[in-house]
């Protein structure tokens, strides 16, 4: 038994000892990334895991950023996958953080490879082409973790289904229910959708195969088994998976119930415009990366001035302009770095086209080019429009240059099954030299015109915006005319000098790698040294490419994390106010675009990619042009607010904005500043101004005193019993008794029936509300706000954020894991009786 497995056992060992070595020694170390995601999302889950700690108990509401939000996109753990998280842990032996990333990935691509029958030796190498394609780095470095995990478990999905198709029915089943299970647990929905296109190219390949030897029943048999797996996956999954969709329709990826004109109606269904969807698109000569790393430059975050090859064609006349010039000079706004799957694994994959038999060989390739055409984007619309408008759910995710993922899932797949042939089959190279001979002037012939003519294959050098930034210097005087022309001559030779350097890096390895599988061929080395110094071949090329994006200087100390969060004296300052709920603004940073405010306190502002829609449109209408108003008024009046026209930001007060964060002094110094006109966690209004639509409603909050009208969508007029006018006196009063983050209480007194409006924002999932324990319905006020009727006394108000859904989706998740289980002990009880009887 041992001697059988011994194989795999050095296989994963090896995937160990180099996911240690590449990221060593900050492994060593306990380094950590500590990137801006990393830190937003810290900063924005603060206050449900403090909640946690202190009750035992999971918040699924947070009031830490946006006024308040949902927590699914923030935390999103359930109970039900507190098993799947520890079967996890043992399939990733428990590794430290980053090197069990990359330990993953190589192990579930050798899982796919052993179950297509490729030897052990072969699929260790085929494990290290895929997990090393720079994307899967750049995502480490980006703090994806959530994208790269999701991708990892891909491979082993993909293995369940091909065992299934096999015949192994059980066994396949299992495997696909399990991993699609770890797939969707690690919550990034648009990778696992991007590959549901990979399963149906396989999928149709082998049903041609079925066809064509008339084994369909077998193959539908194969696809029913595959279907209950999948829904038991999922199932196991459905309390994130639902409440992420139905919080996702309330997102800026759902639909928006304004009227839009101009840019803004370019809103697809989903609620996405395609300017947004698209912004991230490869560019078509872009795609040249795949073999080329340096292609285009590189990185947007790396300067000219720290490449020694671009210095090196520098003229030291314009020295003093590299640092401003990123080496990236592609069509996206921004990037990390570019997708590389390796030179000599896309010389791979191109003689697969022709050596390797069967419909699997044409799924892949047509995976593929579908992958490369839909990254370009925005650079191929006819096709981009069709999947947008027709294609279900693709519309809902943005950043469509990271379908490349597939053609990095099917390249080096298709470069091990044509690797195989050729180890296995010597004399292929005299009977195919055709295939061999166009393979090579693909890759090679390719990369030695981009060292001869790096700019042959290319739309130039110098990018429009930053030829227009120039000549806007120029324009101020900042660069003399007559320099113009030189500084952009040297721009391109030094980008020229990147491509054409990395060009034959590139013609270099493929010609190596050619190299070793001709001595192959010949006789003249063994086929297990010709694997290993491919092997060798691919792993450094690969390892040294992603060093550029993802390198031990990145990583600093885990006390970091800590220090990230310091407490400022303008925080202790503000945390002194003992009142249960109020919120900050902080005017000293980009508001939109960090969450180290959210880490201390209850948040206008904050950063989240899914945001509600509603509070978006709050912002853009309201509150960005309330914050101007206000910092200009209240620098003005030198912070005294008594000296302030508080009718400049009646939102921010309306959200009970209590303290103003300001910046004070050139070191980052800030003082808070009191807010008096903050209207306070809830009020009774006299009027409610009942409109028709959402325009009509969020233009209303222009005109209003939130204290005394509050504007209702006639949707609601049921709720709030059809009040237009109601009671408030001097004496009408509402009082937060009790505050934590999913439970609400206030005690109210009014002499008449009146209508209340909670500084809170409204969603409409989740928060049930009694009134002295007796269940009441909750309306939506002032576009984003809560609202009730309460009827005349003294009352308590509770709001208890406890979706019922969820107690249905996690009783229908533990019946998955137990189907799970049940099937694990059939397959191991079905495995053992097998080894008795042989």
């Amino acid at each position: 038994m041992i001697k059988k497995i011994l194989p795999d056992l050095i296989a994963v060992l090896a995937f160990v000892l180099i996911s240690f070595a590449y990221f060593f020694p900050a492994d060593m170390e306990g380094r950590i990334l500590f990137q801006h995601d990393t830190a937003a999302g810290a900063g924005a889950g603060q206050e449900a895991k403090e909640y946690y700690e202190q009750t035992g108990e999971r918040t699924r509401w947070t009031n830490s950023l946006f006024g308040g939000m949902p927590t699914y996109q923030i935390a999103p753990s359930y109970d039900s996958t507190v098993p799947l998280q520890w079967t996890q842990k043992i399939y990733q032996l428990f590794l430290p953080t980053y090197v069990n990333l990359t330990f993953i990935l190589m192990l579930g691509f050798y899982i796919l490879l052993r179950v297509f029958g490729i030897p052990a030796w072969l699929a260790g190498l085929g494990g290290i082409m895929w997990a090393f394609s720079s994307y899967f780095f750049i995502l480490i470095s980006a703090g994806h973790i959530w994208k790269f995990i999701t991708l990892a478990y891909i491979p082993p999905t993909i293995a369940g289904i091909v065992l299934a198709y096999r015949g192994r029915l059980l066994a396949g089943g299992i495997l696909t229910a399990f991993f699609i299970a770890l797939q969707i647990m690690s919550n990034h929905v648009q990778m696992s959708y991007y590959f549901l296109f990979v399963i149906l190219f396989i999928a149709g390949a082998y049903f041609e195969d079925a066809w064509r030897n008339k084994t369909l029943p077998g193959f539908f048999k194969a696809s029913a088994v595959l279907l209950v797996a999948a829904l038991i996956g999922v199932a196991a999954n459905l309390s994130n998976l639902y409440h992420t969709y139905t919080y996702s329709k309330e997102t800026m990826r759902g639909k928006s119930e304004l009227v839009q004109t101009g840019n803004a109606a370019k809103q697809t269904s989903s609620g996405l415009d395609r300017d947004y969807i698209t912004n991230w698109s490869y560019g078509i000569g872009e795609t040249w990366t795949l073999l080329v790393p340096n292609f285009k430059g590189g990185s947007s975050a790396a300067p000219l001035s720290q490449s020694e090859t671009a210095m090196e064609k520098a003229n030291p006349m314009y020295g003093s302009l590299y640092n401003s010039f990123p080496q990236y000079f592609g069509s996206q706004p921004w990037t990390a770095g570019p997708v590389y799957v390796g030179a000599f694994v896309l010389f791979l994959f191109v003689l697969g086209c022709f050596i390797v038999k069967g419909p699997l060989k044409w799924a892949l390739l047509g995976a593929t080019f579908f992958s490369i055409v839909l990254a370009w984007g925005k650079n191929f619309m006819p096709l981009t429009d069709f999947f947008i408008d027709y294609i279900p759910m693709y519309n809902k995710f943005r950043a469509v240059s990271s379908i490349l993922v597939i053609a990095e899932f099917t390249i080096p797949l298709l470069a091990i099954f044509a690797l195989k042939r050729v180890l296995e089959e010597p004399g292929i190279w005299k009977t195919n030299k055709k295939a061999f001979g166009i393979s090579f002037a693909l890759t090679a012939g390719v990369a030695l015109l981009l060292v001869i003519a790096p700019g042959s294959l290319g739309s130039g050098f110098v990018p429009a915006q930053e030829v227009q930034m120039l000549q806007n210097a120029v324009d101020q005087q900042m660069i003399p005319a007559n320099e113009l022309s030189g500084i952009l001559a040297n721009l391109a030779e030094m980008r020229g000098a990147l491509v054409s350097a990395d060009a034959l890096r590139s013609f270099i390895i493929i010609g190596i790698g050619c190299a070793l599988l001709w001595l192959h061929s010949a006789g003249k080395l063994r086929r297990s040294l010709t694997v290993a110094g491919i092997t060798a071949l691919c792993l450094a090329d690969m390892w040294t490419v992603n060093k550029r994006y993802l390198h031990d200087d990145q990583f600093v100390p885990r006390s970091i994390r800590t220090e990230t969060f310091t407490k400022t004296k303008t925080d202790e300052l503000i945390l002194q106010d003992k009142a249960p709920d109020y919120r900050v603004l902080n005017f000293a940073t980009d508001a939109f675009n960090e969450n180290n405010t959210s880490y201390w306190h209850k948040n206008i502002g904050g950063y989240h990619a899914a945001k509600l829609r509603r509070y978006q449109e709050l912002i853009e209408r309201h509150i960005s042009p309330e914050m101007q108003a206000a910092y200009q008024a209240i620098a003005a009046a030198g912070g005294e607010m008594d000296s302030v026209d508080a009718s400049k930001f009646r939102v921010l007060n309306m959200l009970n904005t209590k303290y103003f964060i300001f910046p004070a002094g050139q070191q980052g110094q800030t003082v808070p500043i009191l807010n008096p006109y903050a209207n306070g966690n809830a009020w009774f209004v006299k009027n409610v101004q009942y409109v028709n639509n959402a325009n009509e409603e969020i233009d209303a909050l222009k005109t209003i005193l939130p204290t005394e009208t509050a504007v209702v969508d006639a949707r609601f007029k049921d709720v709030l019993k059809g009040t237009a006018e109601a009671y408030k006196d001097s004496l009408s009063s509402i009082r937060l008794t009790s505050y934590e983050p999913n439970r609400l209480v206030y005690e109210t007194d009014n002499a008449g029936d009146g209508i209340a409006v909670f500084s809170e924002i409204y969603y409409p999932d989740g928060w049930q509300v009694t009134i002295d324990g007796q269940p009441t319905g909750l309306g939506r006020a002032d576009y984003v706000l809560r609202t009730l009727y309460v009827p005349a006394g003294k009352h308590t108000i509770e709001m208890r954020f406890d979706p019922k859904s969820l107690h249905v989706t996690e009783s229908i998740a533990y019946g998955a894991l137990a189907l799970l289980v049940i099937g694990v002990a059939a397959v191991v009880l079905i495995a053992r009786k097998k080894a008795a009887q042989d």
